[in-house]
């Protein structure tokens, strides 16, 4: 069984497999095209599972592997632009934390 892994550990297996399997990244223009694929694809998953339309025969009805391909090109784009996600999320964190500290507690439609 492989053990979790830290998202600085993913993009350096991504960035590993592409090196070994992939020849080179897609260009980030096309990594964005593929990632708004990939989103797509999940949302067609979730408007059935979910929302109100149903299943085709044969179509995927679990979403995890289209969350796993979006997560792939998002880790892609990040090694391609420098991005280091972990820090980046830290930050997200910090920032929905100091905007949002009491605004969803206050919030009467989620009570």
């Amino acid at each position: 069984m492989q053990k979790d892994i830290t998202i600085a550990e993913a993009q350096k297996l991504v960035d590993d497999w592409i090196k070994q399997y992939g020849v080179r990244y897609f260009s980030e223009l096309t990594n964005m095209a593929v990632l708004t694929e990939e989103v797509g694809e999940l949302a067609r998953i979730m408007a059935r599972k979910y929302g109100d339309q149903s299943f085709k025969e044969g179509e995927p009805t679990d979403p995890s592997d289209e969350m796993a391909d979006i997560l792939w090109v998002l880790l892609c784009l990040a090694n391609q632009t420098g991005t280091n996600l972990t820090e980046a999320l830290q930050r997200s964190f910090e920032k929905k934390t100091k905007r949002d500290a009491t605004r969803h507690l206050n919030n009467p439609k989620l009570s």
